[in-house]
C-alpha cells in the first residue's frame, strides 16, 4: 500500500535568491563532517547525510556538497563533552554567513538535521539563529499494539505494517516509518501488542530472528532501539516447563539461556515490555509472587546485554460487583506498586498510565507519580484515541499531555517536582525514565486514518523531546509542514480546530471527569450505562439525585493516595477542580458550580456547545476548499469532520436525554431535549 511522507513531504520553497541569502539558506550549499571523529562508523551516519542532502535539495532546489578543504558553509561536529545523550545545538551566529550543528553523539546530529530542515521548511530565517536542545527524557517511546495476524488492537488506521499472516514485514515502509518517528525524536519502539499470544510468543525464537534483526538494524540507522512485548508464560509455552514462577531456579535458568540466545541473534534489541497479571495475562501473582519478583527476574536475565525491562503498571486484576461502593479500580495501581517502592532493579522501569483508569478524556494524574520515590518511572499516554474519537474525530491531545506533565506532585523533599521532572530522572536522579505513547499508526495511506490525527504522533514526539514546548506552537509547526503551500488563513484555521478539539470532545462526551459512557468492548459512541453494571469498576453512579463517585475518605479513600496538599484539594467539594468534580464526588443535580449554573444545566449547556463546536469545525473546513495544498487530504478530512459532527449530535442528545429522564429538570434555554 502506498503511503504519504506526512510532515516530511518537503515542498519546494518559492524564494528569490535575495530571500535565500537574507535567510542564510545559502549557507547550506556546502558542509563538512570531520571523519577523524569516527562518525562514519555510527549506524546513523548514512541517515544523517541522506536526510540533510535530500531535504535541502527538495526544499531549495540545490544539493549540498560535502567538502574537505575548509571551504564549508555548514559544519557538523560531535563533541562528547557537549552534554547529555542526543543533545545538539544549531548555531548561525559566528560570522554572519556560516553555521554549525554540534552534538554529543551522531544521533544528536541527526536530530539537529531534522530540526534544521523544519526551520527551513517553515520559512524561518537562519540568520543569527542559535539554539541548544537537550532532550527532556532519556526514553521517548512508542508502543504499538500490533498483532502478528496483521490486526491492531485499538487500531484505527488500517492494518499493521509490521506484521501480516504471522510474518514480520521488513520493507520500504519500515524505513519510511523509522524516518518519520526519528524526525520528532522518538528513540525506542515496541512493535507488538502487550497482550502477547500465539505467534507473537515466538518472536524470541529462531523462527523470527532474521526478520527481527533486520528490523532492528533499520531502526538503528535512525537512532531507534527496538523493543518487544514479552509473554511471561514463555517458559511453559516455549520451553515445556510446568510453571513460570519467577523464583523457581529452573525458570530463572530458562530465561537466562533464552536472553543470551535472543541478544546474540538480535544485538540491537533494547529490551522488553511486559504486561502481567492483567486482563487474563499470566504473571507472578499465579505463584504467590509480586511484581518486583517478576520484573527483577527478567531484568537480571537481560542485564548482561544492556537490556531494560519495562513493566506496565496497568496490572490489576481488579474485579468488583457494582453494588460494592468501597472497592475502587482507581486505587489498584497505587495499592499494588507503592509497597514495592525501592525493590526494583536499576534496569527496570515502571510504565504508569497518565491516570488511574484508562486513557479517559479527563482523569486526575496517577498518584504513583509523586508517590514512588525509589523507582524508575515512565509516563504512558495514548495517542490512538481509543476513548477520544478513535481517529474519526479530531482530538489534539498535546494540551492534555502538557497539563499532565506540568502537574505538581509535592513529593517530599521535591515539593516543586512535576510529573515531567520525575520521569526525566532530574528529580530522583534515577537510572532510567521517560515517556511512551500507545501509537496511532497503521497501513493507511496517510498513516493515521484521520489526517489531523498525525498531529498527535508528531506532537507526542516533539513534546517528549522537549516537555517545555507549547502545544499551540507544536500544532502550528505540524500544520505548516504537513500542509505546506496552503494559505496562511488555512494554516490558522487548522491550528484553531486542533486547539479547540480536546475541549470540544470533552464537552459533548463526558462531563466533569466522569468518563466511560461508551459502548462496551469497542468503546466508540455514547452508551451512558454501557459499563455501569460491569465487573471492571467503571461506574458513574448516576441516579435520580445526582451523579459521581465518592472517592473521598467517606467513600473509597482514593483521595488519600495523593501527597498533600493535593489530597485535601481533591477531598473537598469546595476545592476540587471542577473539571474533575464528578471523578471525586457524588454531586446533586441542583448543586451550583462556580459559574452559577446548576450541575444539570452545565451538562445540558456543554453538550450543546460541544456539538456546535463540531459543526463549526466542519463549516470552517468547507470554507477552506481551494486553500489546502493537498486536495486528497482535504477530502479525507472533510469526510472525517462530517462523521464527527453527526456523532457529536448523537452524544449530545443521548447524554442530555439520559439525565433529563433521571432528574426531570428542564433546560433553562428551552432547547430540544428528547424525552
Amino acid at each position: 500500500m502506498e503511503y504519504t511522507e506526512a510532515w516530511l513531504k518537503y515542498r519546494r520553497l518559492s524564494l528569490s535568491r535575495q530571500q535565500c541569502e537574507e535567510r542564510l539558506y545559502d549557507s547550506l550549499i556546502s558542509y563538512a563532517i570531520p571523519f577523524e571523529e569516527g562518525l562514519k562508523e555510527s549506524p546513523c551516519f548514512g541517515a544523517l547525510i541522506s536526510e540533510f542532502e535530500n531535504g535541502v535539495e527538495a526544499l531549495l532546489g540545490m544539493r549540498p556538497q560535502r567538502v574537505t578543504d575548509g571551504s564549508e558553509t555548514l559544519r557538523f561536529a560531535v563533541d562528547p563533552a557537549f552534554g547529555s545523550e542526543d543533545a545538539y545545538s544549531i548555531d548561525f551566529t559566528q560570522n554572519g554567513k556560516n553555521g554549525a550543528i554540534t552534538a554529543s553523539d551522531v544521533r544528536g546530529l541527526l536530530y539537529g538535521v531534522f530540526h534544521l530542515l523544519r526551520l527551513v521548511a517553515t520559512g524561518k530565517s537562519l540568520a543569527d539563529f542559535s539554539q541548544t536542545c537537550v532532550p527532556s527524557n532519556p526514553l521517548r517511546m512508542l508502543n504499538h499494539w500490533d498483532n502478528m495476524d496483521g490486526s491492531i488492537e485499538r487500531g484505527y488506521s488500517g492494518r499493521s505494517f509490521f506484521f501480516a499472516d504471522d510474518q514480520v514485514l521488513v520493507n520500504d515502509r519500515t524505513r519510511a516509518y523509522a524516518r518519520l518517528v526519528a524526525s520528532v525524536g522518538i528513540n525506542a519502539v515496541v512493535i507488538n501488542n502487550v497482550n502477547v499470544k500465539n505467534a507473537a510468543t515466538y518472536l524470541i525464537t529462531d523462527r523470527y530472528f532474521d526478520k527481527v534483526r533486520a528490523l532492528s538494524e533499520i531502526f538503528d540507522e535512525y537512532g531507534i532501539a527496538l523493543y518487544l512485548s514479552l509473554n511471561f508464560a514463555a517458559p511453559m509455552e516455549l520451553g515445556g516447563l510446568d510453571k513460570s514462577d519467577p523464583l523457581d531456579p529452573g525458570v530463572i535458568e530458562w530465561w537466562q539461556k533464552k536472553m543470551a540466545e535472543v541478544f546474540i541473534a538480535v544485538p540491537k534489541l533494547g529490551g522488553f515490555l511486559v504486561k502481567a497479571d492483567s486482563e487474563g495475562r499470566p504473571g507472578p501473582f499465579t505463584y504467590g509472587r509480586d511484581h518486583a519478583d517478576g520484573a527483577n527476574m527478567l531484568a537480571r536475565a537481560v542485564a548482561p546485554y544492556g537490556g531494560r525491562i519495562i513493566w506496565r503498571c496497568f496490572v490489576y486484576n481488579c474485579r468488583q460487583d457494582w453494588r460494592d461502593t468501597k472497592t475502587d479500580r482507581a486505587r489498584s495501581g497505587y495499592d499494588n506498586f507503592m509497597p514495592l517502592d525501592g525493590r526494583f532493579l536499576d534496569n527496570v522501569i515502571l510504565q504508569i498510565k497518565n491516570g488511574p483508569m484508562d486513557f479517559q478524556v479527563r482523569e486526575p494524574v496517577h498518584p504513583l507519580f509523586g508517590g514512588l520515590m525509589k523507582t524508575n518511572q515512565m509516563l504512558e499516554v495514548q495517542i490512538a484515541q481509543e476513548y477520544t474519537g478513535q481517529q474519526k474525530h479530531v482530538c489534539y491531545l498535546m494540551p492534555m499531555f502538557k497539563e499532565i506533565l506540568d502537574f505538581k506532585t509535592y513529593m517530599p523533599g521535591h515539593e516543586d517536582a512535576t510529573v515531567a521532572d520525575i520521569i526525566s530522572t532530574r528529580t530522583l536522579k534515577n537510572a532510567n525514565g521517560g515517556i511512551v505513547a500507545v501509537a496511532n499508526t497503521g497501513n493507511d495511506e496517510n498513516w493515521t486514518g484521520h489526517d489531523f490525527a498525525a498531529a498527535n504522533l508528531f506532537g507526542f514526539g516533539r513534546l517528549a523531546f522537549d516537555t517545555t514546548l507549547d502545544p499551540e506552537s507544536i500544532a502550528r509547526e505540524w500544520a505548516e509542514l504537513t500542509f505546506a503551500g496552503s494559505t496562511k488563513a488555512a494554516i490558522d484555521a487548522i491550528v484553531n480546530i486542533l486547539m479547540r478539539s480536546w475541549p470540544a470532545y470533552e464537552k459533548y462526551t463526558s462531563p466533569l471527569g466522569i468518563g466511560w459512557m461508551v459502548n462496551p468492548n469497542h468503546h466508540y459512541g455514547p452508551n451512558v450505562e454501557g459499563y455501569e453494571f460491569d465487573r471492571w469498576g467503571t461506574y458513574h453512579r448516576a441516579n435520580w439525585r445526582g451523579i459521581g463517585v465518592d472517592r473521598t475518605t467517606k467513600g473509597t479513600g482514593y483521595t488519600m493516595q495523593y501527597r498533600e496538599p493535593n489530597a485535601s484539594m481533591y477531598e473537598h467539594v469546595e476545592t476540587c477542580p471542577e473539571e474533575l468534580l464528578l471523578f471525586f464526588h457524588f454531586i446533586p443535580y441542583d448543586y451550583r458550580l462556580k459559574t452559577g449554573k446548576t450541575l444539570i444545566q452545565h451538562i445540558y449547556d456543554t453538550h450543546f456547545e460541544g456539538a456546535q463546536d463540531a459543526a463549526d469545525f466542519l463549516d470552517t473546513w468547507k470554507n477552506l476548499d481551494g486553500q489546502i495544498s493537498d486536495k486528497e487530504a482535504y477530502e479525507r478530512v472533510l469526510e472525517r469532520l462530517k462523521i464527527q459532527a453527526e456523532s457529536a449530535v448523537e452524544w449530545r442528545d443521548r447524554i442530555n436525554t439520559y439525565f433529563y429522564r433521571h432528574c426531570g429538570t428542564e433546560d433553562e434555554h428551552g432547547r430540544k431535549i428528547y424525552e
